[in-house]
């Protein structure tokens, strides 16, 4: 019988050939069988790359129309985190294969990324730890930097999905009146979260903190725009945590430079990663972390049961969970697979 071969993505191993996420882990589907094999580190995989699995693994690998190869064989990408804009999807559902996501993984620890933000920014933590580096001579400037209460300030978000949805579970502890716009979400969950809902624009012109919790697609790339963020207060804070280009970074550096905006804190960049010499790097007023803010021992923990649990569904023959091109599941091809499979 031929195994059930998995491809991994190469990130998960280091140059000095440590792990670098230890609390992944996919160890025990080799006692049912599963191959675990690393795949070549590439930025775009090409069809030698994926013949010959089953099943892969990715984190930061593109996976392009043209990366599918010719064998039929891959039934399964398990995409690590909750962003799958580097994944072809339509072509997904084109070769009869399911793409899925980890939504469990993710939703808690990115949003106590965004509230680590907003706290951080609302107490000015990086000006105060650049201050009390300096010594007796530098100490008086603490006088300039008093912080932001948040009782009664409002915290705005463009989306309010699985990761949206805890930070205002989270934020409720701080007394903060919280509005967002997601067309595509029932009324019931934002009274059941107490959020109000508003439109786009009133996000940016209402809010003390602005967010961005959506997906990147079409319709929100650039959906912080220089217009809206023109319309945000002078004492307002810009919050990034999805992808680099939901938001017009130039448009938010001149915002910045010319204070029209207190400040912001992005832990994804367009393009990313950015040049060492970027200049919205170079501003005091940005808090920065290199779009991995929110990783933790559990969020990879977890990453690694949910990818278990996928794998584990379509060895078996049956549909995984979280699958995003839900449409293949409609598909003839992809129900042979999973058939094949079942009757191994």
């Amino acid at each position: 019988m031929t195994a059930f071969r998995v491809g991994l993505s190469a990130d998960f191993t280091r140059a000095d050939g440590k792990s670098t996420f230890p609390s992944y882990d996919l160890s025990p589907l080799g006692a049912e069988g599963v191959e675990l094999v690393e795949l070549p580190r590439t930025a775009l995989l090409a069809p030698g790359h994926v013949a010959g699995f089953d099943a892969i693994v990715l984190l930061g690998e593109r996976m392009a129309a043209s990366s599918f190869p010719g064998d039929g064989r891959l039934a399964l990408i398990a995409r690590m985190g909750v962003g799958f804009d580097t994944v072809d999807t339509e072509a997904c559902t084109a070769n009869d294969v399911a793409l899925t996501i980890t939504p469990e993984a993710v939703r808690r620890p990115m949003a106590t990324t965004q509230v680590c933000f907003i706290l951080a920014l609302a107490h000015n933590l990086m000006a105060k730890d650049r201050i009390a580096r300096t010594g007796a001579l530098g100490w008086p400037a603490r006088l300039d930097f008093h912080g932001t209460g948040l009782v009664g300030r409002t915290v705005g978000s463009v989306g309010i999905g699985n990761i949206g949805s805890e930070m205002f579970r989270l934020l409720k502890a701080f007394d903060v009146r919280m509005i967002a716009h997601d067309p595509y979400v029932d009324p019931a969950r934002f009274a059941e979260l107490g959020v109000e809902p508003v439109a786009l624009e009133a996000v940016f012109e209402q809010s003390d903190f602005v967010t961005f919790n959506c997906p990147l697609n079409d319709e929100t790339r650039g959906i912080g725009s220089a217009a809206l963020i023109a319309r945000m207060k002078p004492t307002a804070y810009l919050v990034n945590t999805s992808r680099g280009p939901v938001v017009n970074q130039k448009a938010l550096h001149h915002a910045l430079v010319e204070q029209r905006i207190a400040g912001a804190a992005i832990d994804v960049f367009d393009p990313e990663p950015p040049a060492a010499g970027d200049p919205i790097l170079q501003l005091d007023s940005v808090i920065a972390a290199p779009h991995s803010l929110g990783w933790t021992d559990q969020m990879f923990a977890t990453m690694g049961e949910v990818n278990r649990s996928a794998i584990a569904d379509v060895k078996a023959g049956r549909v995984p969970a979280n699958v995003v091109n839900r449409a293949v599941l409609e598909r003839a091809g992809f129900a042979a697979k999973l058939a094949a499979y079942g009757t191994r």
